[in-house]
């Protein structure tokens, strides 16, 4: 080894992300050492390097919008086989179920709903609209290297659908991943959940192939309502990610992905005999997905970036005796510069196409005369530019604007700034303030209202949905010889006009389309501990405080109207030990507030859940060869939330209209939801990685 002096030494190994490593090295006269160097992650995420809040890769301490990063291995101390579950242990961010029968979901940010969320893979916008409703359960865990959260409006650079905050999942370098992964794990409830990676090189080129299976075949009814407490799913998705060798280090990626789902909840006794049928009731849904991403840097002397991606997804579904039969293609194109005027200015100037094919079986797809098909098309252009200036070492200036057109809305605008000071190396403060919007697809976001018993009515020229959003953020860390300390605090406010909203209620023959004649509101403040001492122990904690609502005028003056499903008070916990570097111990959670909840006209059932945990503990013990294996209990404290259904002896409502035995004029109804109708259960499952 060159460059040490002939003595004792203390050599300092340090690597962005990782904990720095002392060692103390007796060098000799002539002396060759040979050194396998293997580092921690670091705690302490502040140095990570994220790209979701600007686009461009900066560390996580210098962007002056607020990311927050969670790796993999956070996620591996609660295992679970997909993204929208595993992602429920980040502080304000909640995967809501909105069905108890077929457990679909979306994935709420600081209270806003599902559709407010966009969803990246790599930086493209893979899932949207109609693949929300399924979609996320098939991005199995295995992929992710590590997923960046920004909350808050960030339309400015990516558009629509980024009015409430993002999620990117940021996919594994094939160049940096391990040659072969391997994760395994079962439950007591009979589920089970294979990962499996392998990574193979040529000349030119490094790929990462992967596999997810998941099957659930075990019919659970703990609550003796006569429904599945849990769907049963059968899932496959096949992974894989090319890294290309090109002249100069340019980048060159492609990446694929396949998902293939059969899903079903209901009655007990349901099986594919009764799909469709008026007889036993169940929820029958057949997806198929195909996925492409991909992003080249041209061969110019500037850096300019081409990201390319392409999504088909098909939905082959029964809700009883509903059917809906769905197709979305989705096409987007990205072209940027990216460029840097010394070391503090820092250029983004770009332009996108975003193109929505869309066709179902409902009136929303037929032609104005009602005589034959009549696909959605949906093209949306934009430009963005974005400019960054380091005043000082200690004060950054963004600022963004982004144009889109939409053939109905016209012009859409959407600008921001953003404003960071570090006094010192342990203090960052982080202002911004930004518009964003959501262009609405109508007929992808209530499908499965859309009935061929519905006329849909829009009374007015809608207008796209608007917001401001202004945002506080507080990082402190207070590092010791003994320990490390850090603080992220966030306050928040969003005013949303134009919100779009669909009346079921004025005309049961109808769906009336308007704009609301009001405002709505999502405000509130988020704090994320971390606490980590010199030996291994962690503790993280975070609460977040919501107040969530619409201020809209029915007809008798303006009433505040609460939203469903935003609890006031949220938050997650974790604590991690570590015995001799071959056992770890992890006690993770998160914990609910009350949330409005939908109910009917006279419901018998509560309009707010009570307070919750879902608890869960895990062991894992760590070999020298790679491998590991963990076990351990979810949902510890058995918490099930109560009364799900509606009727659920009647769920055709055969009997609905008979005032004497429902004289509530109750209906069957899957909405009630506020937390997993699965208890407590084991699990247990080994792990290998070989690099």
């Amino acid at each position: 080894m060159t460059g040490i002096p002939i003595g004792s030494q203390e050599v300092i190994f340090s690597a962005v992300g990782y904990e720095r490593l002392k060692l103390r090295l007796q060098v000799l006269p002539d002396s060759i050492l040979d050194l396998h160097i293997h580092m921690k992650e670091s705690r302490n995420s502040l140095s990570e390097v994220v790209v979701t809040g600007t686009m461009k890769e900066v560390s996580r301490l210098e962007s002056p919008v607020p990311v927050e990063v969670y790796t993999h291995k956070f996620f591996q101390k609660n295992p679970t086989p997909n993204l929208f579950e595993a992602i429920g242990l980040v502080n304000g961010v909640r995967p809501q179920l909105n069905c108890n029968v077929c457990n679909t979901g979306d994935i709420h940010i600081n209270g806003m709903e599902g559709p407010y969320t966009l969803v990246l893979i790599d930086g493209m916008p893979i899932v949207s609209s109609l693949s929300t409703v399924y979609g996320l359960s098939g991005i199995p865990n295995s992929l992710v290297e590590r997923i960046e959260v920004v909350k808050g409006p960030a339309s400015s650079l990516y558009g629509s659908e980024a009015m409430g905050g993002i999620i990117n999942v940021i996919t594994k370098s094939p160049s940096k991943a391990p040659l072969v992964t391997a994760d395994v794990f079962g439950t007591t409830w009979e589920e089970y959940n294979v990962d499996a990676a392998i990574k193979f090189s040529g000349k030119k080129f490094t790929s990462l192939a992967g596999l997810n299976y998941f099957n659930y075949a075990n019919p659970i009814d703990n609550n003796n309502d006569g429904f599945t407490d849990v769907t049963l799913q059968n899932r496959i998705s096949l992974f894989n990610k090319w890294d290309f060798i090109r002249k100069d280090k340019r980048l060159a990626t492609v990446a694929f992905r396949y998902v293939n789902e059969d899903r079903w909840g209901g009655q007990m006794n349901w099986n594919t005999e009764w799909r469709g049928s008026d007889s036993i009731y169940g929820e029958s849904i057949y997806t198929r997905r195909w996925e492409m991403i991909s992003k080249y840097q041209l061969p110019f002397k500037e850096k300019i970036m081409l990201q390319l991606s392409y999504n088909w997804h098909d939905q082959n579904s029964y809700y009883g005796i509903l059917p809906y039969m769905a197709n979305q293609q989705v096409g987007f194109a990205q072209l940027f510069w990216d460029k840097d005027f010394g070391e503090k200015h820092s250029f983004l100037l770009g332009g996108t196409m975003r193109y929505t094919w869309y066709d179902d079986n409902t009136p929303g797809t037929l032609s104005a005369d009602g005589l034959h098909d009549a696909p959605a098309k949906t093209p949306l252009p934009g430009v963005f530019i974005q400019d960054e200036w380091k005043f000082t070492n200690q004060q950054t200036l963004l600022l963004g604007y982004r144009y889109d057109y939409d053939r109905y809305h016209g012009s859409i605008h959407s600008p921001r700034v953003a404003y960071k000071w570090s006094p010192d190396k342990n203090n960052v403060l982080r202002a911004s303030f930004g518009t964003g919007f959501r262009v609405v697809n109508l007929f992808t976001e209530d499908h499965a209202a859309l009935t061929g018993a519905r006329q849909v009515v829009v009374n007015e020229e809608l207008n796209p949905e608007k917001s401001y959003n202004s945002n506080l953020n507080y990082v402190l860390k207070v590092p010791s010889e003994h320990y490390y300390l850090g603080f992220d605090l966030t306050g928040f406010y969003s005013y949303f006009t134009n919100k779009i909203v669909g009346d079921f209620d004025q005309d049961p023959n109808k769906i009336i389309y308007s704009n609301l004649n009001g405002y709505a509101v999502s405000r509130g403040v988020s704090l994320n501990t971390d606490l980590s001492f010199n030996f291994p122990l962690q503790l993280l904690a975070g609460v977040t405080f919501l107040d969530v609502y619409q201020q809209a005028d029915r007809g008798n003056g303006k009433q505040k109207v609460v939203q469903l499903h935003a609890p006031k008070w949220s938050g997650n916990y974790l604590f991690s030990y570590t015995y001799k570097k071959k056992y770890t111990l992890d006690f993770t959670g998160t914990f609910s507030g009350p949330m409005r909840l939908p109910i009917q006209k006279n419901d018998y059932r509560p309009a707010y859940s009570p307070w919750f945990t879902l608890a869960n503990v895990q062991l894992t013990r760590k070999f020298t060869n790679g491998m590991e294996i963990y076990g351990g209990i979810k949902n510890l404290f058995n918490f099930v939330p109560k009364d799900p259904f509606m009727r659920p002896f009647d769920p055709f409502d055969k009997t609905a209209n008979d005032p004497v035995s429902n004289p509530n004029h109750y209906t069957f109804d899957t909405e009630y939801n506020y937390a997993p109708l699965q208890g407590i259960r084991g699990f247990l499952g080994v792990r290998y990685t070989l690099f």
